[in-house]
C-alpha cells in the first residue's frame, strides 16, 4: 500500500503535468502569428442566457460581442481566464466574432477592462438590445378599406394597396411602366421580426431565409404566436388597433388581434416586406429575423443577419429599427456589406428631432426620414442633413400585414422600404456595377421640398431610375 507522502508527490506530478499543457496551449493560441480557425455554425439559441422581462424587454447586460484574432480557440482559452462562456459565433468572414456571456454579477466595466487585455482581443463592446421602431397612428386612410381585387405581377391585391396616396407621390407606377422595371432577380434582406410565409401575396417571391432568434432556417414571423395567443374576432367589419404604429384591416371575418407588450412588433417585418413588394414586385424578398414580436432582438442577431445577406446574394439590406448607441462591429459589418457592393437603407428614427441613431446615421447607409401625403415633414421623423440622405413617405402607409390582410403604418418603419424597393429596382438594370455611391447619388435626384434637414427631398422612383439608367446609357 502507497504512503500518503508517495499519493501526495504522484498528484503534484500530475497536477504539473497539465499545467505544462494548459500553458503550451497558451502559448501556442497567444504567440504564434497567423493562427485562424473554422468557424464552427450557430449552436446556441441567442437568447439563451438573456430572456424576457415583464416589461417585454432583453436581458443584455452580460452578453457581450467580442473580436478575437485568434479564433474561437483563443477566446475559449481567454475566458478560461476571464470567467467567461462563448456562447455562438457570429458569421463574420474571418471567424472572429464572437458573442460571450459572463455573470450578472460581474460590473460589464470591469469585465471589458479584463477582456481587452486579453491577447488577440481587438474589440469588445456589450451586445445591446436594440429596437424595431414604433410612433403614434394617424386617422385611419380611406384607401384603407377599398378591397376591390384587382392583378399586381401576380396574386391579386387590393386596390387601395396599388392606389394609396403614398405609392402615387413617389411615383412606382409611372416607373414600372417606362422602364419595364419589377426588381425581378434582385434579392432584397428584410432585417426585422421575420415575414408570414403564407402571406399570398409575398410567398411567392419570398427565399429561404433565417431566423436567428431561434438559430433555423425560414425566417417566419409566425413562429412567435400560436393558436392560444390569437383571438379571433368574427364578422367584424371594422379596422382594429394591433400596437402602437399600425393599424389592421379585419379580412373576410377573422383576424389575430395580438394585446400586449409581448405583442407589440408583431407584423412588422411582414409590413415592410409587404412595401418592398409594393415598389418592386418581383424582388425577392429575403426574411431574416433578428427581432422578437416585441420588437426587440440583440445586436449580435443583427450582425448574424447583416453577413448572412452578404453570403446569401442580397444586393439590398432593409433596416427599420435603430441602436441607442454606436457600435464599431455594426460599422464594420456594414463596410463589408457595402464593400462587396450591397446597398444598405436605414429609417432615421422617430423621436421627432435632430437624433443620431444606428445604423442609419452610418456613413455606408442611406438614411431616411419621413414625410407626409402632403410632402410635409412628419412630426415624428428624426432630421438633419446629414447624415438624413433623403425623405420618403411615412404615414398611412398601406402594406401587406399576417393572415392575408393589410395594415397601415406610421412611422419612418415605412419610409425606408418605400427607398430600399426604389433601389431594387435600379439594381435590375445593372446590378453589377450599381454600389452604394451611385445608387445615394441616383436617390438624390428626388422632389424638393423647403425642409432642407430632410435631405435631398422626397424619393421620386421615376427620377432616380432614370438617372441611374441614363449613367449607364440606358433610355
Amino acid at each position: 500500500m502507497k504512503s500518503s507522502k508517495e499519493l501526495a508527490q504522484r498528484y503534484s506530478r500530475s497536477k504539473a503535468g497539465i499545467s505544462i499543457v494548459l500553458v503550451l496551449a497558451l502559448f501556442t493560441v497567444y504567440v504564434q502569428p497567423g493562427f485562424a480557425i473554422t468557424l464552427p455554425p450557430p449552436k446556441a439559441n441567442a437568447q439563451l442566457l438573456g430572456g424576457l422581462l415583464g416589461g417585454g424587454g432583453l436581458l443584455g447586460t452580460n452578453r457581450y460581442i467580442v473580436r478575437d484574432t485568434k479564433g474561437l480557440l483563443g477566446l475559449n482559452l481567454t475566458c478560461l481566464l476571464f470567467g467567461c462562456k462563448v456562447l455562438e459565433g457570429i458569421g463574420d468572414p474571418d471567424g472572429q466574432l464572437f458573442v460571450v456571456t459572463t455573470s450578472s454579477l460581474l460590473s460589464p466595466v470591469v469585465f471589458l477592462t479584463q477582456l481587452l487585455s486579453g491577447a488577440g482581443i481587438t474589440n469588445a463592446e456589450p451586445d445591446q438590445a436594440v429596437n424595431t421602431q414604433a410612433t403614434t397612428v394617424g386617422s385611419t386612410p380611406g384607401y384603407l378599406t377599398d378591397k376591390t381585387p384587382v392583378p399586381y405581377y401576380g396574386p391579386a391585391v387590393w386596390e387601395g394597396y396599388v392606389l394609396q396616396t403614398p405609392n402615387q407621390i413617389i411615383n412606382t407606377a409611372q416607373t414600372q411602366a417606362a422602364f419595364g422595371v419589377t426588381g425581378n432577380g434582385v434579392k432584397v434582406a428584410i432585417i426585422d421580426t421575420g415575414v408570414d410565409p403564407n402571406n399570398a401575396v409575398l410567398k411567392s417571391q419570398l427565399v429561404y431565409g433565417y431566423d436567428f432568434t431561434r438559430n433555423q432556417t425560414g425566417g417566419s414571423e409566425t413562429a412567435d404566436i400560436n393558436q392560444s395567443t390569437v383571438g379571433v374576432l368574427d364578422g367584424s367589419q371594422q379596422a382594429a388597433q394591433v400596437n402602437q404604429s399600425t393599424v389592421g384591416v379585419l379580412d373576410q371575418s377573422t383576424v389575430g388581434v395580438l394585446d400586449g407588450s409581448q405583442f407589440a412588433a408583431f407584423g412588422h417585418g411582414t409590413m415592410t416586406a409587404g412595401i418592398v413588394h409594393l415598389v418592386a414586385p418581383k424582388a425577392q424578398i429575403m426574411p431574416l429575423k433578428a427581432f422578437n414580436a416585441n420588437g426587440t432582438g440583440y445586436a449580435s442577431d443583427v450582425l448574424r443577419a447583416i453577413y448572412y445577406a452578404v453570403n446569401h446574394g442580397a444586393k439590398v439590406i432593409s433596416m427599420s429599427f435603430d441602436f441607442t448607441a454606436p457600435s464599431q462591429e455594426l460599422a464594420t459589418a456594414i463596410n463589408y456589406a457595402t464593400n462587396r457592393g450591397l446597398i444598405c437603407v436605414a429609417s432615421a428614427g422617430n423621436d421627432g428631432s435632430m437624433e443620431t441613431v444606428y445604423p442609419a446615421s452610418l456613413s455606408n447607409v442611406i438614411d431616411v426620414a419621413s414625410t407626409s401625403n402632403n410632402n410635409t415633414p412628419s412630426a415624428f421623423s428624426n432630421y438633419g442633413a446629414p447624415p438624413v440622405w433623403l425623405s420618403a413617405p411615412g404615414e398611412a402607409v398601406m402594406t401587406t400585414y399576417p393572415f392575408n390582410t393589410y395594415a397601415a403604418g406610421w412611422g419612418t418603419s415605412f419610409s425606408a422600404p418605400l427607398v430600399s424597393g426604389t433601389v431594387a429596382l435600379m439594381a435590375q438594370s445593372n446590378s453589377l456595377l450599381l454600389n452604394k455611391q451611385k445608387a445615394a447619388q441616383a436617390l438624390s435626384h428626388a422632389q424638393q421640398i423647403p425642409y432642407s434637414q430632410f435631405g435631398a427631398g422626397v424619393l421620386d422612383t421615376y427620377q432616380a431610375v432614370k438617372a441611374w439608367r441614363n449613367s449607364l446609357g440606358l433610355f
